[in-house]
């Protein structure tokens, strides 16, 4: 905490920063939970333009 006894604390600002803090470890779970790596999201995107190619392929009229 700010200020250990050499004066006044700012109550204001010690409430925003453990506001900040919180506010980002919960950003960090839900990273780690729903987040996915570059890698992941371009493998994921080749993949798919992948499939939309082989199906386009096969197509026996064309459009």
């Amino acid at each position: 905490m700010v200020g250990s006894g050499s004066g006044p604390v700012n109550l204001n600002r010690y409430r925003k920063e453990k506001a900040r803090a919180d506010k980002k470890a919960r950003a960090d779970e839900n990273a780690v939970k729903y987040g996915r790596t570059k890698a992941q999201k371009a493998a994921e995107s080749a993949d798919k333009a992948r499939a939309e190619r082989l199906l386009d392929s096969h197509r026996t009229d064309p459009e």
